[in-house]
C-alpha cells in the first residue's frame, strides 16, 4: 500500500503529526517501536501490583495549555485532567512558596513580592491564549500578539539567576521561580532560563499543572484513538533501522532524536547534513525513582501535601548550584528533585490508602552514579518519615532511560540540550526546521522549535511544513 506519509515514533509529537495529516486528508501510517505508543507518556506498574507510574512525563501544564491538543477532541477519546488543589509547592526550611491556580492568590502567598509576581508572571498568565500560539509556534513567523510577545521576550532572555535577584525581594518568591527555571536542564545563569520559569509559572495560573486520570498514557492513547478515528493506521512493535522497511510513501516524518533520524535516512540526506544531526548537542541525563508509600508524603510544609508536584531543593542558590554541577558533569550532594504526587488528586494511580511517588533528579549525560540515597535525603529533609513509608521503588538511570527509549540518548529526555542556540534553532540552524535537504523526509521530534513538553506542537508544525511542501 502506498500512504500519503509514514511517521516513525508514536510519541505526542509524532501522533500529533499523523492527525493533523489525517485532518488534511492524507493518509497517513505510523510505525512504532514499542509494543504501546506513547514515546514519554507511557505508564506502567513499576513497583508493586495496583501501583500505576509514570514512566517519563507526569505533569502536564503545557499539555493541558498546548494550542493544539486543545482543539482536538481528547476527552471524548477517555482523557480527563485532574488539577490537584496547589499546583506546586517549594518547602524551604522555614516555610515555602506556593503556585496555585490564579496569578492573584499566588502573588497574594508572596508577601512583599505580590506586586512583582503579578507584573511579572500575572501579567503574562491574563494572556496566555494570544502567548501560548507564538511561544510554542516556528521560529521564524510574525507575531499575531507583538506587545504581548515583547512583554515576554525581553526578560525570558536573560538567565534565572539574574532575574530573581532583580525581580524579587523575598527568599521564597526567587526560590519558587528558581525552581520552575531548572526545568530548562540548563545551569541558572545561562541566557534563556528566565523564559522556562515564565512559561511555566504562567501556564500554571492560567491553565494549571494537571495530571491525565489514570496515568499519562491516557494522552497518547486518546491521541491513537482520535487518530484511528480519522482514518490513520498505527503498527507497534516494529523498530524502524532503515527507510527500506517502511511502505512507500510520498512522505516520511521522524520522532526521533538527530541521531536516529541520520542514521536510518542514511544516504537519503547528505552527507554534511548528517554530521551536523551527530554533532547534535545533547542534555544533561535523568536519575529518576518511582516509589509505591503505605501513605502520603508527611511534608513540614503543609501546602505540599496537597501539591501535584514539589520542588525539593531548598532555596534558590541551592537549585542554581544543584543545576550547574549535573551540567558541569558534576553529581550534586543535594540535588534538585522533582517531585510528583499524582495519586493525591488521583486515586486510581494506588491501592486505597496508598500513594505513588514520581521523583527524579537531573544528572551528567551518561551517568553511572546512583543517586537514590541523595534523592531521599533531600525528601527526608523536607518531609521527616518518608523513609518510613517506602513499600517498594524502581530506580531508573540513564541508562535504563536510553533502553526504554532509544531517543533519550544518556538519559537525555529533552530532546537534546537547550544551551546556547539550540533552544531556537534545533536540530541545525535552518530558516525551516522540520524540513530536511531531502524535501520527503522531515523530523517532527521534541528536537525540533519548540523543544521538550507533551504539547504535541513539534509535530504538528512538521506536519503543516509537509502539507506546504511535499504533500502540497
Amino acid at each position: 500500500m502506498t500512504y500519503d506519509a509514514v511517521v516513525v515514533g508514536a510519541g505526542p509529537n509524532g501522533l500529533a503529526a499523523a492527525i493533523t495529516l489525517a485532518q488534511a486528508g492524507r493518509s497517513v501510517l505510523v510505525v512504532e517501536a514499542a509494543d504501546r505508543v506513547g514515546g514519554g507518556t507511557r505508564s506502567a506498574e513499576l513497583t508493586l501490583p495496583g501501583f500505576v507510574h509514570d514512566v517519563c512525563s507526569a505533569i502536564h501544564p503545557l499539555g493541558i495549555g498546548s494550542p493544539y491538543l486543545t482543539s482536538l477532541p481528547l476527552e471524548r477519546h477517555g482523557l480527563r485532567w485532574l488539577q490537584p488543589e496547589v499546583a506546586l509547592a517549594h518547602p524551604l526550611e522555614d516555610g515555602g512558596a506556593v503556585l496555585v491556580g490564579s496569578a492573584e492568590e499566588t502573588a497574594a502567598g508572596l508577601g512583599d513580592d505580590e506586586a512583582a509576581y503579578r507584573r511579572w508572571v500575572g501579567s503574562l498568565a491574563e494572556r496566555w491564549d494570544e502567548l501560548a500560539p507564538m511561544i510554542t509556534g516556528p521560529v521564524v513567523t510574525v507575531p499575531r500578539h507583538p506587545l504581548v510577545l515583547a512583554r515576554f521576550g525581553l526578560p525570558a532572555l536573560g538567565p534565572a539567576t539574574t532575574f530573581v535577584k532583580r525581580a524579587f525581594s523575598t527568599e521564597p518568591a526567587r526560590a519558587l521561580f528558581a525552581g520552575c527555571a531548572a526545568h530548562a536542564f540548563l545551569p541558572l545563569d545561562h541566557l534563556l532560563t528566565t523564559s522556562f520559569g515564565l512559561v511555566l509559572m504562567a501556564a500554571g495560573n492560567a491553565v494549571g499543572w494537571p495530571v491525565a486520570a489514570g496515568g499519562s498514557q491516557a494522552i497518547a492513547d486518546a491521541l491513537a484513538s482520535h487518530l484511528q478515528e480519522l482514518g490513520g493506521e498505527i503498527r507497534t512493535g516494529e523498530r524502524v533501522t532503515t527507510l527500506d522497511q517502511l511502505p512507500s510513501s510520498r512522505a516520511v516524518l521522524f520522532d526521533l532524536s538527530p541521531g536516529l533520524v541520520a542514521a536510518i535516512a542514511g544516504e537519503e540526506l547528505p552527507a554534511a547534513y548528517r554530521r551536523r544531526l551527530d554533532r547534535y548537542r545533547l542534555g544533561p541525563g535523568a536519575f529518576k525513582v518511582d516509589y509505591a508509600l503505605s501513605g502520603p508524603v508527611p511534608w513540614t510544609f503543609e501546602p505540599a501535601r496537597r501539591a501535584g508536584t514539589v520542588h525539593v531543593a531548598g532555596a534558590a542558590a541551592d537549585v542554581a548550584a544543584s543545576e550547574a554541577a549535573s551540567a558541569g558533569g558534576r553529581h550534586p550532594e543535594r540535588p534538585m528533585v522533582l517531585v510528583a504526587q499524582q495519586s493525591i488528586v488521583d486515586p486510581s494511580r494506588a491501592p486505597a490508602g496508598q500513594h505513588t511517588l514520581w521523583a527524579y533528579c537531573h544528572v551528567p549525560n551518561g551517568s553511572t552514579v546512583d543517586m537514590t540515597e541523595r534523592i531521599e535525603a533531600q525528601i527526608e529533609r523536607f518531609a521527616p518519615g518518608f523513609h518510613d513509608l517506602v513499600l517498594g521503588r524502581h530506580v531508573a538511570g540513564p541508562a535504563w532511560f536510553e533502553s526504554y527509549n532509544p531517543n533519550y540518548v544518556g538519559g537525555d529526555i529533552a530532546g537534546g540540550s537547550h544551551g546556547a542556540t539550540q533552544l531556537i534553532f534545533r536540530p541545525t540552524v535552518r530558516v525551516r526546521p522540520y524540513r530536511t535537504p531531502n524535501p520527503r523526509l522531515l523530523i517532527c521530534s521534541a528536537s525540533t522549535p519548540p523543544g521538550a513538553g507533551v504539547h504535541g506542537m513539534c509535530g504538528h508544525h512538521a506536519a503543516n511544513a509537509a502539507l506546504r511542501g511535499v504533500l502540497a
